[in-house]
């Protein structure tokens, strides 16, 4: 956690030096917001397009949210295809089209994980409208999602969900800088879906439509010999210690998954995205004697150098029902109009 977050965390009064700041932060927010609102819906979007997104800084879940989606929305016919900003790789050239055999350093770790774990059409470009256009220019789909993108205004959208983090919500309320929010919360009440990820508070389950997300490991998975063990009882020898390595926006809930299993747990962060290398590990003095754990997502960066100790962490997203029944509704909704 850096100092900035932890001040934000635990409300350090200073912060209010700040606020005159993030008054201007949110006034600007909301006229660019007004402007986007304002455009009309451009001729070249032929199917309906979702935006899945967050109003804070750091991870609350959107990547496993967006693949579980897609996923459904093809077990009921639909043929989805994703955009996505590429976040830590650098393409050749963009748009550009990402599928399982793309470098993760070009496409970067989300989007290649995207396209391999729901085998749809995925297209990155730090624009993107223009990896929208070459989506539909070029592929078959009849529903966009994109990841991430809330605050990409240039973007039009017809449907909005809201990730939040029920654990941490939004720190002490205050935009970029004072606090960890890229918009206001009253944003919140603007979108036609949100989901909590983990134990919520009362007061977020109040707002419209509120739906909670879980999501649940289910087993370890060996990233040379793709062996599988339960995520329960005590899938390592009794004694060994569990290096958690990771790259995200927010580790500490990856973290407190592994510590429900009986080993002392070893946290080695790195910045969100960062591309490892096996120098890292080395560096970092990390024991090949011991098991290695990670998420999927890190794991797609470090499949070329991983030993025989590196596993990586398989979960579940566990959704109600009557979310996806509404949001198909709101679907073909925007399909009819």
């Amino acid at each position: 956690m850096s100092f900035l977050e932890r001040a934000w965390h635990e409300r350090a009064g200073w912060l209010i030096l700040l606020w005159p700041v993030s008054v201007l932060f949110q006034a600007l927010t909301a006229i660019r917001r007004a402007a986007q609102q304002s455009k009309q819906r451009p001729a070249y979007l032929t199917a309906p397009l979702i935006v899945i997104g967050n109003i804070s800084l750091g991870g609350t879940g959107k990547t496993p949210l967006l693949i579980t989606l897609s996923q459904e929305l093809q077990k009921q016919g639909f043929k989805p295809g994703i955009i996505s900003r590429g976040y830590g790789g650098v393409a050749p050239s963009y748009p550009f089209a990402v599928n399982s055999d793309s470098d993760v350093s070009q496409s970067g770790d989300e989007a290649f994980l995207i396209a391999e774990k729901t085998g749809c059409p995925v297209y990155v470009d730090p624009d993107r409208s223009a990896a929208l256009q070459a989506l539909l220019l070029h592929e078959d789909v009849d529903v966009v999602l994109s990841d991430d993108g809330l605050q990409h205004y240039n973007l039009y959208r017809d449907l909005e969900i809201v990730v939040v983090d029920g654990q941490r919500l939004f720190s002490n309320g205050f935009c970029l800088p004072a606090g960890p929010l890229r918009e206001s919360m009253n944003r919140l009440k603007e979108a036609q879906h949100i989901v909590v990820n983990g134990e919520p508070a009362r007061e977020i389950l109040q707002l419209a439509g509120a739906i909670k997300m879980q999501l649940e490991p289910r087993s370890l998975v060996n990233m040379v010999s793709g062996e599988k063990r339960p995520f329960a009882g005590a899938p390592f020898n009794m004694g060994s210690r569990l290096q958690a390595v990771s790259a995200l926006g927010n580790p500490q809930r990856f973290y407190a998954l592994l510590e429900r299993l009986p080993y002392q747990v070893e946290m080695f962060s790195f910045p969100d995205h960062h591309r490892f290398t096996a120098d890292d590990f080395e560096q970092e003095g990390i024991d090949m004697h011991q098991p290695v754990v990670m998420t999927e997502k890190d794991a797609v960066k470090c499949r070329q150098f991983a030993k025989n100790n590196f596993w990586y962490l398989s979960v579940e997203v566990n959704l109600e029902s009557q979310f996806f029944e509404r949001l198909t509704e709101d679907i073909r909704r925007v399909r009819i109009l």
